[in-house]
């Protein structure tokens, strides 16, 4: 298992890695003093599972994640700082591990990284954990890095129910959250497996795996309703390009 170590401090490191090497059969570790280090590093190591801390001078673990190209590998947080991970992550993270880390937490933790791993392979993915596709595009299981403002999740793309375009920007719809992220609904369109999602309109994109219900609307069109309960419009060429899609 390739594991990458991003943490300022060099204790912190030697502790990760001591408890590492006692959970895990020969691991491949390396490790980085900030987030600028730990770009450079992942140029040439495609880790399985990053763990990262929250605060670093110059660069957090979140901007760090941000400019990591998507999808991203497990990504386990580490803090001094209770609060602050619990505000942060009490979404989608795999894990955060509150300094000085419990070595029973830490081992159910790498044990759920392991048979994330296991899964993975067994679902034909390459044997280095990351993109299977060398074109970026995300696949179903894979999670994404979502942040808006000081609020960060990580989620499953088959999560995703609905992508909705404000000009420039795009919101995002899943579970109870809809953030908006500074990215056109075109660019993000682009990495989307388009067997799952359907361009319903020129503003909108839908998960069909969250589709609740659909009737007929004016005009020869459709009036799809997600899960979640947003209503979307399909014109006429939509509706027909989508029953394509759809029938037997």
């Amino acid at each position: 298992m390739n594991v990458l170590l991003v943490d300022d401090e060099r204790l912190a490191r030697s502790e990760l890695r001591k408890l590492i090497t006692e959970n895990c059969l020969d691991p491949i570790v390396q490790e980085a003093k900030n987030g600028n280090e730990a770009l450079t590093i992942y140029q040439h190591f495609r880790p399985h599972v990053i763990f990262v801390d929250i605060k670093m001078p110059g660069m957090s673990g979140f901007e760090m994640l941000e400019k990591i190209p998507l999808p991203l590998p497990e990504v386990i947080f580490t803090t001094a700082y209770s609060e602050y991970a619990i505000k942060a992550f009490d979404f989608n993270a795999l894990d955060y591990l509150v300094k000085p880390i419990d070595p029973e937490r830490f081992k159910n933790t790498i044990q759920r990284v392991q048979a994330r791993i296991l899964s993975y392979n067994q679902s034909s993915q390459p044997d280095d954990g990351h993109d299977a596709d060398p074109s970026g595009q995300i696949a179903q299981d894979n999670k994404v890095f979502v942040r808006e403002g000081d609020k960060c999740w990580f989620v499953a793309a088959k999560d995703i129910r609905l992508l909705e375009s404000e000009g420039n920007y795009t919101r995002v719809y899943f579970h109870s959250e809809r953030p908006l992220l500074l990215r056109s609904l075109n660019s993000l369109e682009e990495r989307l497996d388009m067997n799952v999602f359907f361009r319903a309109s020129r503003a909108q994109i839908i998960n069909i795996n969250h589709i609740k219900s659909v009737e007929p609307w004016f005009s020869g069109g459709l009036k799809v309703i997600l899960d979640g309960g947003q209503e979307v419009e399909f014109s006429r060429r939509q509706a027909r390009a989508f029953r394509e899609k759809m029938s037997l």
